[in-house]
């Protein structure tokens, strides 16, 4: 599970140029990335949560949900928003399918009302009758045909002034999920929304199945912009105050100061409380697209086959009389006898193991990891970056060892650190490396030093990858001491 860069640029420019969603505005789509996936641990961190990763298939999961709108959403036409932490990850995984200033970044998480409040108006400012397509970045959709006519037969209901909702039709007593009570039909597969239902205990799930009026809530809305602006107006009118205030100066370079003082003082909100439970004007569509959000382990036996013991087995692993397991292994040997109804995820660096039953508490797990100051709850042991990836291989006082692995033709940036120096050796290929004014190579076994406070590059010159072990030595051993002085991917954080 590694992240990849998308490809497509041309088809994807190609479709951009044909779409229109009926008589109105255009359909923009208003991506939702600034999730960490606790329930996803130890294969997700908060430092590189779950849509950043491949897990089904080429591409991550955040680039599955862009490509699905191929040929309905042109590429201009997508709002990506996401963190300060998540913002260069995400830059990174959709370089060259999406226009830069696609990216919207929010100086800290506020939960969903604040951000589809901030889309809405940025949106409304370019394109009065913008419909807004709003998508979580870290779901699965089986069949996108399916997906693309539930679009279409929503635009309608919006145009007229719905808040659209995708209820997808449950297949278990789902604990994991938040209900939708549908009422009067009006229409088709469109229902009136009676009421939302939080995530429900066993027995309530088991009586929401029973009942038959109920569809779980994809977190997938549909709806013109100003709309949703009126009813945020309606029902949250602080959260429009704040916007409306500086409405003015989105899109322009003032954007950024204006949204500091704003995030400053709003207070988190789902757009599910704060609007979808209280409007008069929500409808759900009922949908059955092969939908699952991958909110935790148990998820995988929705989209991936079982066998024959009822068993998903992924990675390297030997095992005796599973039944109704989960096991993953990202790397070494995992190995078990007799697992029943077991979630078993092994990674470099930690390791899960739960019953099924209790899959949903991983995010109570997550938070204590936290409390007690483990790191692994942050950092995977492999960290992806545009260049390559690294691993810690060992840390003590004033020291640290890494594996550092460079595509072919890849290059760090030039960066200079205070407070350590590195000491590089050549596994595997051939580093050309710039340390001060003095430009040379390297070749396996081989080495050098950079001292502390010196300006300095690595680049991969060859065909294959450059592996190198660097040594790190100093009294501040973190990402943060880092200038850097130019950068072909455009970063200015961590490298």
């Amino acid at each position: 599970m590694t992240a990849s860069k998308s490809t497509g640029v041309a088809r994807r420019k190609a479709a951009g140029r044909k779409t229109n969603a009926g008589k109105g505005g255009h359909l923009h789509a208003v991506i939702m990335a600034g999730g960490k996936g606790t329930r996803f641990w130890p294969v997700s961190r908060e430092t590189f949560p779950k849509q950043f990763l491949k897990i089904f298939g080429e591409k991550t999961l955040l680039q599955n949900t862009i490509d699905r709108l191929e040929g309905k959403v042109p590429p201009g036409n997508f709002l990506i928003i996401t963190t300060r932490n998540q913002a260069e990850l995400v830059r990174w995984q959709t370089k060259g399918v999406l226009p830069p200033e696609c990216v919207v970044t929010e100086p800290r998480g506020r939960n969903t009302a604040p951000a589809i409040a901030l889309a809405a108006f940025k949106k409304k400012r370019t394109d009065r009758n913008a419909l807004l397509l709003v998508l979580p970045s870290d779901h699965y959709i089986r069949d996108t045909a399916a997906f693309s006519a539930a679009i279409d037969a929503s635009v309608p209901l919006a145009e007229a002034g719905c808040l659209v909702t995708f209820g997808i039709v449950p297949t278990r007593p789902e604990t994991g999920y938040g209900y939708i009570k549908s009422g009067k039909a009006a229409g088709k597969d469109i229902f009136k929304v009676e009421r939302f239902v939080e995530k429900p205990e066993a027995k309530t799930a088991r009586a929401l199945l029973k009942d038959g009026s109920y569809f779980w809530n994809s977190g997938i809305f549909l709806f013109k912009a100003q709309t949703v602006i009126n009813e945020i107006k309606k029902h949250m009118p602080g959260l429009y105050a704040a916007f409306a205030g500086i409405e003015s100066q989105l899109g322009t370079m003032e954007e950024p100061k204006a949204l500091e003082e704003v995030y400053g003082r709003i207070e988190p909100d789902s757009i599910d409380y704060g609007v979808m439970e209280k409007s008069k004007r929500v409808c759900v569509v009922r949908s059955d697209f092969g939908w699952s959000d991958i909110g935790s382990w148990n998820a995988l036996e929705e989209v991936m086959g079982k066998d024959t013991g009822g068993n998903v087995v992924l990675g390297n692993s030997v095992n005796i009389e599973p039944e109704g397991s989960i096991i993953f292994s990202s790397g070494r040997l995992l190995a078990t006898i007799g697992l029943k109804a077991m979630v078993v995820v092994d990674t470099p660096d930690a390791t899960l193991i739960c019953p099924k039953e209790r899959v949903q508490e991983v995010k109570k797990l997550v938070e204590k990891l936290k409390q007690t100051g483990k790191e692994e709850y942050l950092l995977p042991k492999v960290e992806e970056r545009p260049w390559g990836h690294f691993s810690v291989l060992e840390k003590g006082a004033g020291y640290q060892i890494k594996h550092i692995c460079l595509k072919p033709k890849a290059r760090l940036s030039l960066q200079m650190h205070n407070h350590r120096s590195e000491h590089w050796i050549v596994v595997s290929g051939t580093a050309r490396v710039q340390r001060g004014d003095d430009v040379f190579y390297i070749n396996k076994n081989e080495s050098t030093y950079i001292p502390s406070t010196v300006k300095h590059r690595l680049e991969n010159p060859g065909m294959i990858p450059l592996r190198i072990i660097e040594i790190q030595s100093g009294e501040h051993l973190v990402e943060d001491d880092i200038i850097r002085f130019d950068d072909i991917y455009g970063r200015s954080a961590d490298r």
